[in-house]
């Protein structure tokens, strides 16, 4: 689409700069909706899962009841948030939590656990004995699924342009084929991962587990 200037960064950033008003739509960590002095969701796509989704996991040595602390990855909002509610409402557990904001990988060992997400969650898979999936958790938690990500504006943008830049996104979900192609292999099966954990159509389950995880959220003891 020629309406539009890309621009690629990880989910946290993108999310701060719909915050400063430095862009005007981002796909977002869904955690920074309640953020924004305005907000839109501008497409019936999103980043989300049904059950588990692999690449948002907390990885650790050992057992998580013997989990001390736990490492949050920098990167996302959302799952930040989503490990605090977790840990406090469906595992009721209270271990200390420690922002960072570089590599920390290294750093999960003993019973110190990490929060991970994309590609660095995947290839920690191999790596950890112990793999607990946020996506499974909240399923089994709410019943409902989990959005991660969605396309939001922080403007009310053109009807004309919110109705092309959708049939945009359909053309991507509609040809993963190719998309899965295009990327080289990683430490986990992406045609798995694509069609499998990662469910696109913002319908209405999801638009309710949203609801339910913003209304959530709205602690302060939950958001951080």
């Amino acid at each position: 689409m020629e309406q539009i200037e890309l621009i690629q960064d990880y989910p946290a950033r993108i999310a701060g700069k719909l915050l400063d008003e430095s862009i005007d739509a981002g796909l977002v960590p869904v955690a920074v909706i309640p953020r924004l002095k305005e907000s839109h969701i501008i497409t019936d796509y999103c980043i989300g899962c049904n059950g588990p989704v692999a690449s948002v996991c907390l990885f650790s040595d050992v057992p998580l009841q013997e989990v001390e602390e736990v490492l949050l990855d920098y990167q996302s909002r959302t799952s930040v948030a989503l490990t605090r509610l977790l840990l406090r409402e469906y595992w009721k557990l209270n271990p200390i939590l420690i922002d960072t904001g570089s590599e920390y990988q290294s750093q999960i060992r003993g019973t110190t656990a990490g929060l991970l997400i994309g590609d660095r969650a995947l290839a920690q898979r191999n790596v950890s004995p112990y793999i607990y999936d946020l996506g499974e958790a909240w399923k089994n938690h709410t019943g409902l699924p989990f959005v991660f990500a969605a396309w939001v504006s922080n403007k009310k943008l053109p009807p004309d342009f919110i109705s092309l830049f959708n049939e945009a996104n359909k053309l991507g979900v509609t040809n993963l084929d190719e998309v899965i192609a295009a990327n080289p292999p990683g430490p986990f099966d992406l045609q798995k991962y694509f069609t499998n954990h990662i469910n696109y159509i913002l319908d209405s389950e999801k638009k309710a587990g949203l609801k339910l995880f913003l209304q959530k959220i709205k602690n302060p003891a939950l958001a951080g």
